[in-house]
């Protein structure tokens, strides 16, 4: 009776399979949390992106500096809030549910907050991108408290805040080992980010 010995074609096959079964859970970590990484950049970006371009609305309107009035903080679709909102639209899961503030002059409480007072910044904050009605307060009672501007009245600080919670591309604590932390809620399990800019405005 004769017994055939292994080849080693068929040992290297087998130690390949066995290899690639060991490496393979480590390169899938590696690569998950490399794109969860990458969509945390890509919110980040478009996030810093929509505050800047809602402060410079909010200094500069529709028209230019020292011909228009400052725009709307709040309320229809040529408001401050509301441009926040459509940057935001298209780029991020789920935009409509970010917490917006917008501190500007043209926030009214009790005739204070025009640019022909004493300039301050009153707040209004959206919780949703209707925004139909927005929580008014004043500048040092508002959830992000903007700046005095130190050369007020002449100059007042117009200040755009968003608070944005989105769950992870990929769910599950293996594929988010990069920013497990403060950011991360674990109960809801989804990450919090938050983007604030002042502007001045004349």
């Amino acid at each position: 009776m004769k017994f055939r010995r292994p080849t080693r074609s068929s040992n290297s096959r087998g130690q390949s399979l066995v290899e690639t079964a060991l490496i393979l859970p480590l390169l899938l970590a590696v690569v998950l949390n490399a794109l969860n990484l990458g969509y945390f950049f890509f919110v980040t970006v478009n996030l810093t992106g929509a505050t800047r371009v809602g402060a410079e609305y909010a200094v500069v309107g529709p028209g230019s500096p020292g011909t228009t009035n400052y725009p709307a903080a709040t309320g229809g679709t040529t408001s401050v809030a509301s441009l926040i909102y459509q940057d935001m639209t298209g780029a991020l899961w789920n935009p409509g549910s970010a917490t917006v503030q917008v501190c500007s002059p043209s926030v009214l409480i009790s005739n204070v907050g025009t640019s022909g007072t004493p300039a301050l910044s009153n707040c209004a904050t959206c919780s949703s991108s209707s925004c139909s009605s927005p929580v008014i307060t004043t500048g040092g009672t508002a959830t992000f408290v903007p700046d005095p501007d130190p050369e007020a009245p002449l100059f007042v600080l117009n200040r755009v805040d968003v608070k944005y919670s989105f769950p992870p591309l990929i769910p599950g604590s293996p594929f988010n080992v990069v920013l497990m932390g403060t950011a991360f809620d674990s109960t809801s399990g989804q990450y919090t980010f938050y983007r604030h800019i002042e502007m001045r405005a004349m």
